[in-house]
């Protein structure tokens, strides 16, 4: 390395140097799919886009147990966390998780690697996603058009990856049309990425000067700043929350958690819009952000998990 090249960009999860250079910290470690003898559940990686490289690592739950029986499955499309500039669909932590909700929830799930900002700044997630979705949508793989209802669609991510559910359910609610033609059934935003340039009640100043400091690197074209639509749904010329292209959302939080003011708001805000779907709010009593996808064992993550199961079942 060239140790005379100056950083443009310093941080905990990434740094950026003056000559392009990206050096990630975090969420770089990388896992094969295949068959995971723990779960029952196979997965492989399937490129969607040759252009951008844009793969999403395909999951299925065992079909010769009490699947077996079912015509068709729902389909889950799925975006990680990492605050769109870091991990990756096939890191260790999020494919030992889709492992485990693929196989308690008898679905099969489209986990998406979209491209990571700065390299590939916004709107390349939102693009990728979409695609992603699209594809899904299409069933254009024999697991998918075998065994998935393209009827059943629904979207779940994380942190940076719920700020992409919202925006693809607000795309699908304002004229993006997906191949099936049918609505989306639901989506599910875990510990959802927003912002904004006001402060609301409970926010904490540290929260807000990261995504301050994250946000130009993120989308350096907005002209809103933190108050880019794509980042606070909230913002004076949103596209209104009555648009989310989904039947039923679920928005889930944790008390410690640093983003849950915003969350906690964007789930009031839903209620408010006059939306015609249903939503829910779930909150994790004593934990902190993401705290699901680190530890899986614990009762509070397996309530969450319970609850994402009932939410895709219809329960």
């Amino acid at each position: 390395m060239d140790l005379t090249t100056k950083l443009s960009f310093d941080s905990r999860l990434l740094r950026v140097y003056e000559d392009g250079r990206v050096e990630r910290l975090f969420g770089t470690e990388t896992t094969l799919p295949g068959f995971d003898a723990a779960t029952g559940v196979t997965s492989k990686d399937v490129v969607i886009d040759g252009t951008t490289g844009v793969f999403v690592r395909l999951y299925t739950p065992d079909l010769s147990g009490s699947y077996s029986q079912c015509k068709k499955l729902p389909i889950l499309v799925y975006f990680h966390g990492g605050g769109l500039v870091v991990e990756s669909a096939s890191s260790p932590t999020y494919h030992r998780y889709l492992n485990s909700l693929v196989s308690k929830a008898g679905v099969l799930a489209v986990s998406v690697n979209y491209r990571l900002a700065p390299e590939h700044p916004l709107p390349a997630a939102y693009d990728d996603s979409w695609t992603a979705l699209s594809w899904a949508a299409s069933r254009d793989d024999p697991w998918l058009s075998e065994h998935g209802d393209a009827g059943r669609m629904f979207l779940a991510g994380d942190s940076g990856g719920a700020n992409i559910v919202h925006n693809m359910a607000i795309m699908a609610g304002t004229g993006g049309v997906l191949p099936s033609g049918a609505p989306l059934e639901g989506a599910i935003m875990l510990h959802p990425m927003f912002g904004g340039k006001e402060p609301i009640d409970g926010e904490v100043m540290y929260m807000r000067e990261i995504m301050a400091k994250f946000w130009p690197l993120i989308c350096p074209v907005s002209v809103e700043g933190l108050d880019d639509p794509r980042l606070n749904p909230m913002a004076r010329g949103a596209p209104s929350l009555q648009k989310l292209g989904c039947q039923k959302l679920l928005v889930c939080s944790a008390e410690l958690d640093y983003a849950r003011p915003r969350a906690a708001a964007y789930y009031e805000a839903v209620k408010a819009s006059g939306w015609r779907g249903t939503v829910e709010w779930l909150d994790s009593v004593g934990e902190e952000h993401v705290f699901f996808i680190n530890k899986p064992e614990c009762d509070e993550s397996m309530k969450l998990m319970d609850r994402v199961v009932h939410f895709l079942a219809g329960n």
